[in-house]
């Protein structure tokens, strides 16, 4: 299994590790700072940093097949390093800082919005939430006070984990319809946003909400009889 340093610490921009497999287009660490895409958020890019300075560019970050793998996916014409080698891990860290930013937002507005969620993506300095929403009407400009409001208190955000019992004697904090948080793991990772939010959250988040900066919800989309989609923004 590969040390998840970007749970431990999202602000971690590289970490040392070393290789343990190797094959080409995948590159996989004992230790990464690398997020993996999951959960709406897309997995990092950055590069990898071998000995006399050979680096490798960091495409994407996937999960594997095995349990706790993450795969480094790279150039399949990369010059592929030999197990056991030492490696700098070094992040894209202003795009994966613009994504927790907005991942991060992403749990104000579905406070804001108090409906179940049926989807949800993280991008580079926007997000959306789908929502099941059958009369009730959203209003865009009071949504963007609103989130706007939550941000500029500075609310302290931070993460816990519960066992899959506890989550079980406690629905109320599963907000997504479609997808059920991992429930054959022992532990639940939960994401915590002062006394505004409390849900089941594998990714990565700023420890602040007024680190977020200014956002604006640029569109609210009819996707169905029930589902809504509001759109967020960063304001740069």
């Amino acid at each position: 299994m590969t040390e998840e340093v970007f749970h431990s610490n999202a602000y971690c921009r590289e970490c040392e590790a070393v290789v343990t497999a190797s094959t080409p287009g995948t590159i996989q660490l004992d230790r990464t700072v690398f997020y993996p895409m999951g959960g709406g958020q897309p997995g990092d890019t950055g590069t990898l940093i071998f000995a006399d300075d050979i680096e490798i560019e960091v495409l994407d970050t996937r999960k594997g097949d095995g349990e706790g793998e993450i795969l480094h996916i790279v150039d399949e014409q990369s010059s592929m390093p030999e197990v056991g080698s030492a490696v700098t891990a070094r992040i894209n860290w202003e795009r994966r800082y613009r994504h927790m930013r907005v991942h991060t937002c992403l749990h104000l507005l579905c406070a804001t919005v108090p409906f179940g969620v049926t989807g949800g993506q993280i991008g580079d300095g926007k997000g959306r939430l789908d929502f099941d929403i059958a009369d009730a009407a959203l209003d865009k400009e009071a949504i963007t006070v609103e989130l706007n409001r939550l941000i500029s208190e500075d609310h302290e955000v931070g993460s816990r984990w519960i066992t899959d019992a506890e989550l079980e004697a406690q629905p109320e904090l599963v907000r997504t319809m479609s997808v059920a948080p991992p429930s054959d793991q022992g532990s639940v990772r939960l994401l915590e946003i002062g006394t505004i939010d409390l849900q089941p959250c594998g990714g990565t988040h700023v420890s602040r909400t007024g680190e977020i900066g200014g956002v604006v919800v640029r569109k609210i989309e009819n996707k169905g009889k029930h589902n809504r989609r509001v759109n967020i923004a960063l304001v740069e």
